[in-house]
């Protein structure tokens, strides 16, 4: 039987959240059968990069991992200005330790690597430079990709690295990871959104 927490995916917002990143990710998940919630440092309304305006549906000392499926970080100029941004790395951390799956996009995965979750994980991110500047000790497991799952060990959970380019990538991990599409519906999503290949819809049809 299916819970609640299976079908729930928690989207972490702030100031200057890069609002484009996750668009296909999150509209996708809602399309079939997600629950999308949105995770901010407190209930306060944050303001996205775009200018948009956003009521956390929780704060994030009330999210736990055993009630998500996934949690989603994306970008923001916070993530390389300071340390406010840390609490969500931690909150990475806690997921990753429970075996619940973290996808990371643009500047998060820089906060990842602070936080020490790339060390020992397979990972990508805008260049290797980028990731390398925070002083991590994981640039041995940095792969030059689009973007990148590490299934994690036994009892782990997975984790999803991208670039700021890479939002269609990230979002083929993303569902890939969840089981929301078979190989072949995956491939041919991609092929939709990101080469515009007008015959993968046929297949994403069922036909």
């Amino acid at each position: 039987m299916t819970s609640s927490s299976d079908r729930t995916a928690h989207l972490a917002v702030y100031d200057t959240f890069a609002d484009w990143e996750t668009g296909h990710t999150t509209a996708h998940l809602a399309q079939n059968g997600y629950t999308v919630r949105t995770v901010g440092l407190t209930r306060e309304p944050v303001t996205t990069m775009g200018g948009l305006r956003i009521q956390p549906d929780l704060a994030l000392d009330e999210l736990r991992p055993q009630d998500s499926a996934l949690l989603i970080l994306t970008g923001a100029t916070g993530w390389d200005a300071g340390d406010a941004l840390a609490p969500f790395a931690r909150a990475a951390r806690g997921f990753l330790d429970a075996g619940a799956p973290v996808a990371a996009i643009c500047g998060a995965t820089a906060g990842l690597a602070r936080e020490g979750l790339l060390d020992d994980r397979t990972h990508t991110s805008a260049v290797s430079f980028y990731l390398a500047a925070t002083g991590y000790a994981g640039g041995s497991r940095y792969v030059d990709a689009d973007a990148v799952t590490d299934a994690g060990e036994a009892g782990g959970g997975g984790l999803i690295t991208a670039g700021p380019t890479e939002p269609v990538a990230f979002a083929r991990e993303v569902f890939g990871l969840l089981g929301v599409y078979d190989a072949k519906k995956l491939d041919a999503w991609y092929r939709l959104f990101h080469d515009s290949d007008a015959s993968a819809y046929e297949v994403l049809q069922g036909e």
